[in-house]
């Protein structure tokens, strides 16, 4: 991945719309266009290969829309520029998270230490129980 041309490219492809935002901001809130709203077409973005597309296609699914676009919208903040500032740095952190290959897992046991542990456990706790037990021989 090459993290330079990527940061390019999301900065050249984006589309940015503003709109009135909720929150903080007093009154100003009913006056000033501060959300800001990114689109990202994925096929415009350079600086990814084709393995690194699809991860990013299969781990944001479910935020990406039916036209391949990537919606990311900022409003925390009062100023237009912090949100669009917020909307950039989202949207890279997204990508570059959603493109970078897994770690494998290698599976593992327990110890015999900790499974000798967890049993001794169980059998404590059954003692605990059966000595809660009322049999019909005892008196109360």
């Amino acid at each position: 991945m090459d993290v330079l041309l990527l940061h390019q490219s999301i900065h050249a492809a984006a589309e940015i719309t503003h709109s009135r935002a909720g929150g903080p901001g007093g009154q100003n809130v009913n006056k000033v266009n501060t959300k800001v709203t990114l689109r990202l077409r994925l096929g415009d973005l350079d600086g990814l290969s084709e393995a690194e597309q699809k991860r990013l296609r299969d781990s944001l699914a479910s935020r990406i829309t039916n036209d391949d676009e990537l919606v990311i919208a900022a409003s925390e903040e009062r100023s237009q520029r912090s949100n669009l500032e917020r909307a950039f740095s989202r949207a890279e952190a997204l990508i570059s998270a959603a493109a970078r290959l897994p770690k494998h897992r290698r599976p593992t046991k327990p110890s015999r230490a900790a499974r000798e542990r967890r049993l001794e456990s169980k059998q404590r706790q059954g003692q605990k129980k059966s000595g809660r037990r009322f049999s019909p021989g005892e008196e109360l």
